[in-house]
């Protein structure tokens, strides 16, 4: 059996980049921007774009 294309990589660089984080990513982003503390909760979290 075959591999359908669009599970093979890519040859560009942008199939590296990864566009959704990890909630404990997403913390650490929110704390260097100051836009995280203690008591904040984890439901309802703002989105985030990852760093680039």
């Amino acid at each position: 059996m075959t591999q359908h294309p669009s599970f093979t990589r890519s040859g560009s660089g942008a199939a590296n980049r990864r566009s959704v984080l990890k909630r404990h990513e997403r913390v650490d982003l929110l704390k260097k921007r100051g836009l995280w503390t203690d008591s904040s909760s984890v439901i309802g979290m703002p989105k985030t774009k990852p760093e680039e």
